[in-house]
């Protein structure tokens, strides 16, 4: 306990020109007067720790004492703080081993790259969540993160709408979605996906397993995604659409399939719009996204849907028919 504590000081006074008894006491989480004495260690084990006495006071290091990592440049040093996720590490509960892996490599930087870190982190921040939800952290990721790492098998009882069911898997990566963690696994059939906050149990007896070398974590979730993508798009709608409205389509729906349904269309009519079949969830979910693009849109197919729009667009009608209300009293 105390040994780490002692390389993390060390590593603390590299990579800063010097500190206080209380800003370290707070890094290290101890009293200032735990501080002087790990200094006092530190000295006396050869490790050149100097200590300013009065008010402007504090500790650094002297004589040059600092490690080197050669060959680095400024803009591979920014990348390498931009490639840790600290809000992610935090739910695996890694941040701890994150935090001194970036303390190293900021006690072995050269001075002219020793504001690296700054210089990336005020200038590119990952929000991974989306808009309008409260991420949730779910309880058993940090267990099954461990297990990732160390390559184990874990035990699961996992959910299904309305059943569990029990799994033994081959935990290979994780995934975080828009604020959503999912596990890619081996079980038996191959290899699928399954999201974390539906683990109501894990376990592991700390079997190992051997990885499969061609797995290849990046294109197994791109191709997993595409399909899943792909296997929500169950109804189908026949639109016509103004040339602003086949501009806009594709960012009120499913980016790939408005884009095929585009390409597959006819040439434009007499007054430049296109007629095209677009895959969609159902047709609650056309209604809501379509309805986005208000006239630029035409629902020509299913006539439910066709229906829908109608008695919409009558209504609007009426809305603005004659002259606004005035508001009444508060």
């Amino acid at each position: 306990m105390r040994a780490a504590r002692l390389i993390k000081m060390v590593l603390l006074l590299q990579a800063r020109p010097s500190m206080t008894g209380a800003e370290l006491a707070r890094e290290l989480e101890v009293s200032e007067r735990t501080v002087a004495r790990d200094a006092l260690a530190l000295s006396e084990a050869g490790v050149p720790v100097y200590a300013d006495r009065g008010r402007a006071g504090g500790y650094r290091l002297v004589g040059g004492y600092r490690t080197r990592l050669t060959g680095l440049a400024r803009s591979e040093a920014e990348a390498l703080f931009l490639s840790g996720l600290p809000g992610a590490l935090c739910d695996m509960g890694l941040e701890d081993a994150a935090s001194v892996a970036r303390l190293k490599v900021s006690a072995a930087l050269l001075p002219s790259l020793s504001n690296a870190p700054e210089s990336a982190a005020g200038r590119f921040h990952l929000d991974a969540p989306g808009w309008y939800q409260e991420p949730k952290t779910p309880e058993l990721l940090p267990v099954i993160a461990e297990a990732v790492w160390d390559d184990r098998r874990i035990r699961a009882t996992y959910r299904r709408r309305d059943t569990e069911v029990d799994r033994e898997l081959e935990p290979y990566g994780l995934v975080l979605k828009a604020g959503v963690w999912y596990l890619c696994a081996r079980a038996e059939g191959g290899f699928r996906v399954y999201r974390i906050d539906r683990f109501s149990s894990v376990s592991t007896d700390g079997e190992p397993f051997d990885r499969d070398p061609g797995f290849d974590l990046p294109a197994f979730w791109e191709e997993r995604a595409a399909q899943f993508a792909r296997s929500i798009l169950r109804a189908e709608a026949v639109v016509r659409l103004t040339g602003e409205g086949a501009r806009r389509l594709p960012y009120v729906t499913d980016r790939s399939a408005a884009q095929e349904a585009l390409a597959a269309a006819d040439a434009p009519d007499g007054q430049g719009r296109v007629t095209c079949t677009l895959p969609v969830e159902s047709l609650d979910v056309a209604y809501t996204q379509l309805l986005v693009l208000g006239p630029e849109v035409e629902v020509l197919a299913p006539a439910e849907l066709r229906e829908r729009f109608a008695r919409t667009a009558a209504r609007l009608g009426e809305l603005y028919a004659g002259p606004g209300r005035e508001p009444g009293p508060a």
